[in-house]
C-alpha cells in the first residue's frame, strides 16, 4: 500500500456505508459519516484546497478540535499533494509565531464551534483563512460537473513523499518540525497488527487529533481495520461516560492522566455505594481468571461504560502498574507504548502479552537498540524524514551508522522488554559519580500516591521533589483541583505528603532517595501540548526559598 491515500480509498471499498467518524454535539446527538463518505469529503476539501490557487508542495496550518471535517481536510491535503501542520489549543501563542515562521504555511484551517481557537488571539486574524467544515461541504455552484474526473487525474503522491510537519514542543527553543512521509506512518500502521488484536473497535476519541499518535492510532489504523470513531470534544466527565455508554466503546486511546481519572470515577462511586471492601475481594478474585469472566463478574461496572469495552492503549507517561492492574482485574487489557513523533511507531505491549511496568517490545518493522551508554535509538522505516530546513538539527538527530537518537534512556530485561529510565539530559550526577534517574524518583512518588512531581538536585547531592497535591485533595483533569488544594488544611497536606515521600524512599536506594519536598502551587504543573512537564520552569521555581524536610515516621 504505496500512501495513505491508498489506505482510504482500500477502506471505503471494503467498508463502503459502514460508520466511519462521528461527533458528539454539545446537545448530546451525534452524526456519523461512512467510510464512503469520508472518501467523498475528502475529495471535495481536494478539490477546494486546489481552487484556493494552492499547489503541490504548499504548507497549511490546521488547527481545529476534532471531528469528522478534520481527517477529511488532511485526505484532502494529500489529494492536492500539500503538507499539512497540525495547531494544537495547548501551544503558547509565541509557540505558534515561531511556527508559523519557520513553516512558510500559507493558509489557516480553521475549527468551528464553542471550543474552538480564536485566531486574534495569537496574532493570525489577518491569515488567509478557510473554516474545516466548509472545505468539505458538500459542492456549490464553483465546482464543475467534472470535478471528481479532476480530482482523479491528479498525479499521485509518491510513498517518500512529506504530507505532514509536526513541530515539536519547542521548550528549550525554537520548535523543529518533523518531516513525515506517507511510508513512514503506513510502517507504523503495520506495527500496530502486531500489537492489537484482531476484534470489533467501536473508539471514542478523546485525545487531539494534532498529536501523531492519535492520527496513527485512532485514525489510519483505525479506518484500516473498520473502526467506528466517535469524537467528543467536551472534558466533561459526565458528557465523556455517556459517550461510552451510547458507543459501546471497545477501545481507548489515552494517556494515563485519563486513565486514573477514569479509574478515580469509579472508585468513587463505588465508594459512595458503600461496598469498597466488597469491590477489592471481587477484585482479588477476578485476577486470578479469564478476562471474559472477570468481565461478568463486574458487569454493573461494565454496562455503565457501555458494556463492551476491552482495550486501552496509552502512552506519554509513566503508567502505575497498580493502575494497569486496577482495569486488568476488571477484565479491560491496559497497553503501554513508547515513542516520538520523529519514530512514527515504537515499542509497547500487546493484546497477547502485557506484563506491568515495561513498554515492551518494538514489532516489526520497528528496529531498537539501547547504545552503550543507554541511549534508546530507532532505525527503520518508519523514521522521520528530518527537521524541517534544518540539516544541523537532522544531523545531530542521528548516529554515524544512520539510528535515530531518542534522547531516551532505558533497558532491557532478561525477555527483551524494554524499561524506560528517563531523559539523557535530565540525569542527575551526584558528587560520588552515581547517576541518579529522575523519573526513578517521580514513579516512585506516583505509586506512593502523588499525582505527579519533579525531582531536582537542590544542591550538590542533595536530591528533592516539587510535588503536586495528593490524590486525596486533587484529581487529575477535576476542574475542581484547584479549590480542594486551597481548602485542605497545611497540616493534612504536609502529612500526607511526607508519608508519601516516606513509602517512596522505602523502594529507593540510598543515592536517590528524597531530603525535602516542596509543593508546587498551582493545580497543575506548566505542560507542553503534548502534556509534558515545562522540568526548566519547575526547576526555576523549585531554586527559591526552602524546601521542607521529609519528617521521620513509623512508616518510614
Amino acid at each position: 500500500m504505496p500512501t495513505l491515500l491508498d489506505l482510504l480509498e482500500a477502506s471505503a471499498a471494503r467498508y463502503g456505508d459502514r460508520p466511519a467518524l462521528g461527533l458528539r454535539r454539545d446537545d448530546g446527538t451525534t452524526f456519523h459519516w461512512s467510510y464512503a463518505e469520508v472518501l467523498r469529503r475528502s475529495r471535495i476539501a481536494a478539490w477546494r484546497l486546489r481552487a484556493l490557487g494552492l499547489a503541490p508542495g504548499d504548507r497549511i496550518l490546521t488547527w481545529s478540535p476534532s471531528t469528522p471535517a478534520l481527517p477529511a481536510a488532511y485526505f484532502g491535503a494529500m489529494y492536492a499533494r500539500l503538507a499539512f501542520v497540525p495547531l494544537d489549543a495547548r501551544m503558547a501563542p509565541d509557540t505558534i509565531t515561531r511556527i508559523v515562521d519557520r513553516s512558510g504555511a500559507v493558509r489557516l484551517v480553521l475549527g468551528t464551534g464553542r471550543d474552538a481557537p480564536d485566531p486574534s488571539e495569537v496574532g493570525l486574524e489577518r491569515f488567509p483563512t478557510t473554516l474545516v467544515e466548509d472545505l468539505s461541504a458538500d459542492p456549490d455552484d464553483a465546482f464543475p460537473a467534472d470535478w471528481e474526473a479532476q480530482v482523479a487525474a491528479w498525479q499521485r503522491p509518491a510513498d517518500d513523499e512529506v504530507f505532514e510537519l509536526v513541530f515539536t514542543s519547542g521548550t528549550t527553543g525554537s520548535p523543529k518540525g518533523v518531516m513525515l512521509a506517507h511510508d513512514n506512518v503506513l510502517a507504523g500502521v503495520a506495527s500496530f497488527h502486531r500489537i492489537i488484536s484482531p476484534m470489533e473497535h467501536r473508539l471514542v476519541s478523546l485525545l487531539p487529533l494534532s498529536h501523531l499518535l492519535e492520527q496513527a492510532v485512532s485514525l489510519f489504523y483505525a479506518m484500516e481495520v473498520g473502526a467506528d470513531v466517535l469524537y467528543v470534544r467536551s472534558r466533561n466527565p459526565r458528557v465523556i461516560f455517556s459517550a461510552l455508554t451510547e458507543h459501546r466503546v471497545t477501545t481507548m486511546l489515552l494517556v494515563p492522566q485519563v486513565v486514573d481519572l477514569f479509574w478515580s470515577a469509579i472508585e468513587r462511586e463505588v465508594a459512595r455505594q458503600g461496598k469498597t471492601a466488597q469491590f477489592n475481594r471481587l477484585r482479588a478474585v477476578a485476577r486470578r481468571l479469564p478476562m471474559p469472566v472477570r468481565r461478568r463478574l463486574f458487569r454493573t461496572v461494565h454496562a455503565q461504560l457501555g458494556g463492551g469495552l476491552r482495550l486501552f492503549a496509552t502512552a506519554g507517561a509513566f503508567l502505575p502498574p497498580a493502575l494497569q492492574q486496577a482495569w486488568e482485574d476488571l477484565g479491560v487489557i491496559v497497553l503501554q507504548g513508547y515513542g516520538a513523533t520523529e519514530t512514527a511507531a515504537g515499542s509497547c505491549t500487546t493484546m497477547r502479552d502485557h506484563p506491568l511496568g515495561c513498554v515492551g517490545w518494538p514489532p516489526d518493522p520497528v528496529r531498537m537498540r539501547i547504545a552503550d551508554d543507554g541511549e534508546i535509538q530507532f532505525g527503520g522505516p518508519t523514521i522521520f524524514k528530518g527537521y524541517w530546513q534544518d540539516p544541523a538539527a537532522t544531523a545531530e538527530a542521528f548516529t554515524p551508522d544512520g539510528w535515530y537518537r531518542s534522547g531516551d534512556l532505558g533497558a532491557l530485561d532478561e525477555r527483551g522488554r524494554l524499561h524506560l529510565h528517563g531523559r539523557t539530559k535530565d540525569i542527575i550526577v551526584l558528587p560520588n559519580g552515581f547517576n541518579v534517574f529522575p523519573e526513578d524518583i517521580e514513579n516512585a512518588l506516583r505509586v506512593a500516591g502523588i499525582r505527579d512531581s519533579v525531582a531536582v538536585e537542590a544542591r550538590p547531592g542533595r536530591i528533592e521533589a516539587v510535588v503536586l497535591a495528593p490524590e486525596t485533595h486533587a484529581v487529575p483533569g477535576d476542574p475542581r483541583a484547584a479549590s480542594a488544594l486551597e481548602s485542605a488544611s497545611p497540616e493534612t497536606l504536609r502529612a500526607e505528603i511526607d508519608a508519601a515521600v516516606r513509602a517512596a524512599n522505602a523502594t529507593l536506594g540510598p543515592s536517590q532517595r528524597i531530603a525535602g519536598w516542596r509543593l508546587w502551587p498551582e493545580a497543575d504543573f506548566p505542560r507542553t501540548h503534548t502534556f509534558k512537564v515545562r522540568r526548566d520552569r519547575v526547576r526555576i521555581w523549585a531554586a527559591v526559598d526552602q524546601s521542607l524536610p521529609v519528617t521521620e515516621g513509623e512508616d518510614a
